[in-house]
């Protein structure tokens, strides 16, 4: 599957038109914080999450990169010639081309469509990132997960470790939650699946005014 064609992307899809494919597997790092972005992502299958690492291992996930939308770390790292503020790895099989640091420079600097265009989904990113910034300091954990759930559902095909990483916390929490949303009967538990059997409950946990 190509990159979508959109008008304002066009210059970069005709730059990925002659950019090496690549096909990793689900787990696949493919940029880490701390070091030179490789180049600009342009995912034509799968998905990317990039994502905040802690040194004890837990993960907050900032956002997905799915085909035909743009990774703002990556665009960001290399507008600033600074190195990434984030990790991007393959949350499924994907099929994505990368483009050259110099190609991404130089696109952007002829066409300032583009350039506006991006610096405008990275304004938009900033204020997805400040709501996660005041969910994670001000919401309880179970409000998060009922949040997740409710947004997500009713039925999710997903690990207790991949919804810990997105919620920034342990698995062993989020395993604990679960089960007292199951003896609760707002959910049920299957292997790397959770149906929502009362989504009223759950969207009344997520109105909740206690603070963390």
């Amino acid at each position: 599957m190509p990159f979508p064609p959109d008008p304002v992307l066009a210059p970069l899809a005709e730059l990925a038109a002659h950019a090496q494919p690549l096909r990793v597997p689900a787990g696949t790092r493919l940029f880490d914080a701390g070091h030179p972005c490789p180049g600009f992502p342009l995912v034509d299958e799968g998905s990317v999450s990039v994502s905040l690492l802690a040194p004890d291992g837990r993960r907050l996930e900032l956002y997905r990169v799915d085909p035909g939308e743009v990774c703002v770390v990556s665009a960001t790292c290399l507008f600033a010639h600074r190195v990434a503020t984030a990790s991007g790895e393959a949350r499924t099989d994907t099929a994505l081309r990368l483009i050259t640091p110099a190609d991404f420079e130089a696109v952007c600097e002829r066409d300032p469509v583009l350039r506006r265009y991006v610096m405008g989904l990275m304004a938009e990113r900033l204020a997805d990132l400040m709501a996660l910034v005041e969910a994670v300091a001000f919401q309880r954990l179970d409000q998060r997960l009922a949040t997740l759930l409710c947004a997500r559902g009713p039925r999710l095909l997903a690990t207790h470790q991949q919804l810990a990483d997105e919620l920034g916390t342990v698995r062993e929490i989020v395993s604990r939650l679960l089960r007292r949303f199951e003896r609760d009967g707002w959910v049920a538990l299957g292997r790397e699946r959770i149906e929502v059997t009362d989504a009223a409950a759950l969207q009344r946990v997520c109105a909740a005014s206690n603070a963390v």
